[in-house]
C-alpha cells in the first residue's frame, strides 16, 4: 500500500518548503511558458494546476485568457505565486491543498494540469481519482511526468542509493510508464494520447554551480543531504555535478541539459 496519512502530508509539505524553490523555478519559466504554449487549453477554460509550485505554469495560462486556480501543499511558494501574479495584474486564485483531496465540485474545471509536480504526491492512485473526478465529463487531463529513463529519473536513483525510499513508497516516475498510465488513467478516460518529448533545463552557469543552487534551494535535494555524513554528502555531490556533466549541451560556463518527460493528454469520460 502507499502511503497516507497526516504525517506523511506534513513530511511532504515540510521537504518541499525547504530552501527556496523559487531561485530554481526562475530558470525554467520561459521553458515552462513555451510549453504552456503548446498545450489544448481554450480560452476562459476553468483550469486547475496541480502542484503549482510559484506559478511557472499558472501565470502563462491565464494571459492565454484561462481562469485559473493553483494548489500547492507549501505556503511559501503559494506566496511567491501571488506576488508573480500580483505584479502582472493576474487574476489567479493560489489555494494550500493537497492532490490526494482536492477540495472541489465534481467536475468543477475544464483543464486539469498536473506538470511535473502532480507526479510526486505519495498516493498516485487517489491523485488520478481526484484529477478526473474535479474535471467535467469530456474536460481535458494534461500530465508532464520525469520518465525512468531520462534525466531525472537518474537523478532520482542517484539520490535513492543514499536515502532509500520508506516501504511501501511508490516511486513518482512510474507516471512517466505509458503502461502505468493506462493503468492509472485509462478506466476514467475516453481518450488517451501519450508522447516522449525533452523539457529544456537551462542555467548561465556551469554544472557545479547548478548543483550547488540545487543543494541550497531545492527541498528534495536539501533533505537528503541534511541526512548524510560529511563523507557521503561529499560524495553525493560529486555523484550529482557528474550527472550534469554527463548531460551538458552547452559549455562549462553554462548548462543545457534536455530532461526527458511523458507527456500525457486525457479526455475524461463521462
Amino acid at each position: 500500500m502507499p502511503p497516507s496519512g497526516k504525517n506523511v502530508e506534513e513530511r511532504e509539505r515540510a521537504m518541499w518548503m525547504a530552501g527556496d524553490f523559487g531561485r530554481v523555478a526562475q530558470y525554467g519559466a520561459r521553458a515552462a511558458e513555451e510549453l504552456v504554449a503548446t498545450l489544448p487549453i481554450p480560452p476562459a477554460a476553468r483550469v486547475l494546476d496541480i502542484a503549482c509550485g510559484t506559478g511557472n505554469l499558472s501565470i502563462p495560462a491565464a494571459r492565454r485568457g484561462a481562469v485559473v486556480t493553483g494548489i500547492d501543499i507549501a505556503p511559501n511558494l503559494l506566496e511567491q505565486a501571488r506576488n508573480r501574479a500580483r505584479i502582472e495584474g493576474l487574476d489567479i486564485s493560489f489555494e494550500e491543498s493537497n492532490a490526494e483531496a482536492l477540495p472541489y465540485a465534481d467536475g468543477k474545471f475544464d483543464v486539469i494540469m498536473g506538470l511535473f509536480g502532480a507526479m510526486f504526491a505519495p498516493n498516485a492512485e487517489r491523485v488520478a481519482a481526484e484529477m478526473t473526478r474535479v474535471c467535467r465529463p469530456g474536460g481535458t487531463v494534461l500530465m508532464a511526468n520525469w520518465t525512468s529513463r531520462g534525466f531525472f529519473g537518474r537523478v532520482f536513483d542517484l539520490g535513492g542509493r543514499y536515502m532509500p525510499s520508506k516501504a511501501g513508497a511508490v516511486s513518482p516516475v512510474l507516471w512517466g510508464e505509458e503502461d502505468t498510465v493506462r493503468q492509472r488513467l485509462g478506466n476514467r478516460t475516453t481518450s488517451l494520447r501519450m508522447q516522449l518529448r525533452n523539457f529544456p533545463l537551462e542555467f548561465p552557469f556551469g554544472p557545479v554551480q547548478v548543483v550547488d543552487l540545487f543543494r541550497r534551494y531545492f527541498g528534495p535535494t536539501i533533505a537528503i543531504f541534511s541526512r548524510l555524513d560529511a563523507n557521503s554528502q561529499d560524495a553525493y555531490r560529486r555523484g550529482l555535478e557528474a550527472l550534469w556533466e554527463s548531460h551538458n549541451e552547452a559549455g562549462n560556463d553554462r548548462t543545457l541539459v534536455q530532461a526527458e518527460y511523458l507527456e500525457v493528454v486525457a479526455i475524461r469520460g463521462n
